[in-house]
């Protein structure tokens, strides 16, 4: 049984071969149980579901954090920060399209945070983060 609960996300993919190599070989997510319709991921040590679903619509909206337009539909995980750097690197070197390029939100203040968003082939945007001081998760 893990410290915390774990969460459990569904989301829409409009091809599983492109799902599972996004998720399963660029981001290195464990692939669990799946059927012709969805693949279950270990994202970080949580569940999540990629389903298929070719025509689903990623309705656009956007709010401004900190001077950056962050899409409103979005996932992601917050990580160490030696494990926020090396995904950075590995997502540079294989070249993925940052939605938001690696940087630091929030300098200087209670929720200083390095972070970064890239979409999956299916256009889902994830997040990527971690915080200066992983105490201050929540601080306002």
């Amino acid at each position: 049984m893990p410290d915390r609960p774990r969460f459990h996300l569904a989301f829409p993919v409009r091809d599983l071969a492109e799902a599972r190599a996004f998720y399963g070989q660029l981001l290195g997510c464990q692939e669990g149980r799946s059927s012709d319709e969805w693949v279950d991921f270990d994202f970080f040590g949580h569940q999540i579901v990629a389903h298929l679903s070719p025509s689903q619509g990623l309705g656009e909206g956007h709010n401004w954090v900190d001077g950056e337009t962050v899409p409103v539909r979005h996932f992601g995980v917050i990580l160490e920060m030696p494990e926020w750097r090396d995904l950075a690197g590995k997502l540079r070197a294989a070249s993925v399209d940052f939605l938001i390029e690696p940087g630091v939100r929030f300098e200087g203040q209670a929720g200083e945070q390095a972070t970064l968003f890239v979409r999956d082939p299916s256009g889902n945007a994830l997040e990527f983060k971690a915080f200066a001081d992983d105490a201050k998760v929540f601080a306002r």
